[in-house]
């Protein structure tokens, strides 16, 4: 599975990620269907939350679940996983700051062997489903767990000047995720991405970035960036609209645009199929949903002292 809102999606990216914001809790969802054109639709669902510690405020926690479902048998994919970052200031001024994480996942896959048709149940004049399939399957469903580490370091001039880059390895313990007897180990996946924000002028910014990622056989090299335009920021309010262009190496181009309002960002993407797959797909690819909110507490404040007004 992959996601094109990747920077909106940070749990799945490196657990180096986990607590890293402004506020007290944050919540994050994504939704991505795609192929819809070509077959039954692949359906991605994803939810996070994390956190900073009051008694240990550089230790980052989070939670984050996704649901994945493919396929006509419907081969679906649920993961729990557990990230713990810390952050170590590598200058005074916190110019520059290292978050390694570690990431602990319960992983669960089941297909619906129902769902399929074979030669078997053909009885010469039509299909029958009520005929044996011939199939000897031992399992439906296999769960195990995985371990991964990943570690970011940001760079940070101001508020509108700063680079984020970090590295991210998974299952690395090689968990077996064959269904059968056959031991099939998941193969490591290595997530690589940067992120940069720079001033363009008062009230805009450009925030490119890049992430590659390699399981296996697999490559994948995403690379684009957004625009940002600040509508509103003062005290209490804060507005900002973002457009992007992006491109999936021999996959896809895609737009996005998204917005801020006060603690609530939402973002939209679409894919433009451009791969060998482009006959059936008519370039149609995925569309893709992020939501993002930050919790935070009301701080009353400390009032050392009271005047007393000259009427009383």
């Amino acid at each position: 599975m992959h996601w094109s809102q990747f920077n909106d999606n940070q749990l799945y990216q490196n657990p180096g990620h986990a607590g890293h914001f402004n506020g007290d809790y944050r919540f994050i969802a994504n939704y991505r269907n795609q192929w819809r054109s070509v077959t039954v639709p692949f359906s991605t669902f994803s939810f996070s939350a994390d956190t900073r510690l009051k008694q240990l405020p550089n230790l980052g926690v989070g939670l984050s679940f996704f649901n994945d479902a493919v396929g006509d048998g419907k081969l679906r994919t649920i993961e729990v996983q557990g990230n713990v970052s810390y952050l170590f200031k590598l200058s005074k001024d916190s110019t520059h700051i290292l978050r390694p994480g570690i990431n602990l996942g319960m992983n669960h896959r089941q297909v619906n062997w129902d769902q399929f048709y074979f030669d078997n149940q053909f009885n010469g004049i039509s299909y029958d489903p009520s005929l044996p399939t011939g199939e000897n399957y031992s399992t439906d469903r296999k769960t195990n767990f995985s371990v991964g580490v990943g570690t970011i370091h940001e760079y940070y001039k101001n508020k509108r000047f700063k680079i984020i880059s970090g590295i991210g390895f998974y299952n690395l313990n090689r968990p077996n995720q064959g269904f059968y007897t056959q031991v099939i180990p998941r193969d490591i996946r290595v997530n690589v991405f940067s992120k940069g924000l720079f001033k363009l002028d008062p009230d805009w910014d450009l925030v490119p970035s890049l992430q590659y990622s390699v399981q296996g056989k697999y490559r994948e090299l995403i690379l684009g960036s957004s625009v940002k335009y600040t509508l509103i920021e003062k005290a209490g309010s804060y507005r900002a609209l973002y457009a992007g262009i992006w491109f999936r190496n021999r996959d896809a181009g895609y737009l996005s645009v998204g917005v801020d309002y006060q603690d609530w960002f939402l973002g939209i993407s679409y894919d433009i199929n451009v791969s060998k797959l482009v006959p059936a797909s008519n370039a149609r690819g995925g569309f893709e949903l992020a939501a993002r909110y930050i919790l935070n507490h009301f701080k009353p404040k400390k009032i050392a002292h009271r005047v007393c007004p000259d009427y009383i």
